[in-house]
């Protein structure tokens, strides 16, 4: 079962790297952030149905307010009267849409705070991806490239690491199946992610600060990860959806991701030298 799951896994990633890196490198911004929209409307779609089962109404309004979330963001991340407009206008709504559609008491304050933070979750992490590859100008590719590394060859890492080596608990209580060695094992696949990217495609990101940004967003994605499988198991559910082949739903796949990018985004502000754009 573990070696065909691995190659529907790796199948996956066959299919979806080819046309992610070309929007990447060769499309313009704009068609990159299409994607991102995309991934973050399934994303949200899936985080409302764990927060509001049986409710389509609030799910919709939930997904859409993330929707709302990203693009403006993507549009006016340098506008302060429009980001304070923003937040005022998502907390509103949130805390109010649950009086509207009341559904259990019990389960009120979940759906309460998941309708104000889970927009800013989704929509507000994950557009900080699209914002790379927009305000990076020719280094923004690359960056994009080093965030997805940093995740996802920390993901293999840890898999593998987990797999072969794993035998004490990392947090059972939340994620009965990762181990310390897992997530030592993430870490080197993060550090690896680091230094292909200085050797290869990102030499302009020194070497001793491209690897401990990747430790320390490769750790913190981790702990993401362990978020959303606390969020999972709150709500009894197994897996966040079904539509990636070998890995769940699209949270399933994004929940490092979530983290990951807005350090590395908040980063290259600092000290990368990126400006946002209007």
């Amino acid at each position: 079962m573990a070696k065909s799951n691995l190659a529907v896994r790796l199948l996956t990633v066959a299919v979806v790297a080819p046309p992610l890196l070309s929007t990447m490198f060769i499309g313009p911004p704009w068609a990159f952030y299409v994607i991102v929209l995309v991934v973050t409307i399934i994303g949200a779609t899936e985080l409302f149905a764990m927060t509001h089962p049986n409710d389509r109404v609030a799910q919709a309004i939930g997904t859409l307010t993330t929707a709302g979330v990203s693009l403006t963001l993507y549009m006016r991340s340098n506008d302060a009267r429009v980001l304070l407009t923003l937040l005022c206008t998502v907390t509103i709504l949130g805390a109010l849409i649950p009086l509207w559609r009341l559904g259990r008491i019990e389960d009120a304050a979940l759906r309460i705070l998941s309708g104000i933070a889970g927009p800013f979750y989704v929509g507000g992490l994950l557009v900080t991806i699209a914002l790379l590859r927009r305000d990076g100008g020719s280094t923004g590719p690359p960056f994009v490239l080093y965030v997805l590394m940093v995740a996802w060859l920390g993901d293999t890492g840890g898999y593998f690491a987990g797999r072969y080596l794993g035998k004490t608990k990392l947090y059972e209580a939340v994620s009965p199946k990762k181990t310390r060695e897992g997530f030592i094992g993430s870490l080197g696949g993060s550090a690896a992610g680091a230094l292909l990217a200085h050797f290869w495609y990102l030499p302009s990101l020194p070497l001793g600060p491209g690897i401990l940004l990747a430790l320390v967003a490769g750790a913190l994605g981790q702990f993401g990860d362990l978020v959303e499988s606390l969020l999972k198991r709150s709500t009894g559910i197994k897996d966040s959806g079904r539509i990636v082949p070998g890995h769940g739903g699209i949270l399933d796949r994004i929940d490092a991701l979530l983290v990951v990018s807005p350090i590395v985004y908040v980063y290259a502000m600092w000290v990368g030298g990126i400006v946002p754009t209007p």
